[in-house]
């Protein structure tokens, strides 16, 4: 294979994925199908408890990301873990069909999970449409957008007094004096040699 990256050339979205319990950031959704209740795809990873979550839950809602304001969501929902961080805890969130969604942003789709798919490090979770809003008509941030500016949008912050170890690939915050031994980041999955004390 010359260059994998090509895939970054791909037109997709930014989207905050809710169910009961959790949520993360993923940017792998399509439309697969036209109908009055459309059929959604989106991948998780399977090492993100969102992933775990999915699997118990019947449903998800897919918040849509603008390209104004959206840093703070990608830093709650895309570098930390609700295994021991509560991202919900200072975002604004609505429940619609049973389940939460990110009120800061451009709209949300609620789907019915009604197939999955799984391969070596992903599960495609297919779902049917079964509620859904636009809140505002900005411009929504892409993916290749996030590429390009990912540096101002991964601002990291950590908790004052704390000793916080942080993922130099996805910002993920591990808090504690030294990290586990053969400890490995639990949203990208690079070891610890790979995380900086701050």
């Amino acid at each position: 294979m010359k260059n994998k990256k090509i895939t970054r050339k791909i037109t997709q979205g930014m989207y905050v994925l809710t169910t009961n319990g959790g949520g993360c950031i993923v940017d792998a959704v399509s439309q697969v199908s036209a109908e009055e209740q459309p059929m959604i795809a989106v991948a998780v990873m399977k090492k993100n408890y969102t992933n775990e979550l999915l699997h118990k839950n019947r449903r998800f809602a897919l918040s849509v990301l603008g390209k104004e304001g959206g840093s703070h969501l990608i830093e709650t929902f895309g570098f930390h873990s609700m295994r021991n961080f509560d991202k919900f805890k200072d975002t604004e969130t609505e429940e619609m069909e049973s389940v939460p969604v990110i009120k800061d942003s451009l709209g949300y789709m609620v789907c019915e999970i009604v197939n999955l798919i799984e391969n070596e490090t992903h599960t495609v979770f297919l779902g049917r449409m079964i509620e859904a809003d636009v809140f505002s008509e900005e411009e929504p941030m892409s993916y290749a957008y996030y590429r390009e500016h990912k540096d101002e949008l991964r601002q990291v912050t950590t908790e004052e007094g704390k000793t916080a170890w942080v993922c130099s690939i996805c910002g993920y915050i591990y808090y504690g004096e030294s990290l586990p031994e053969d400890f490995k980041c639990p949203i990208c999955g690079v070891e610890g040699t790979l995380f900086k004390r701050k």
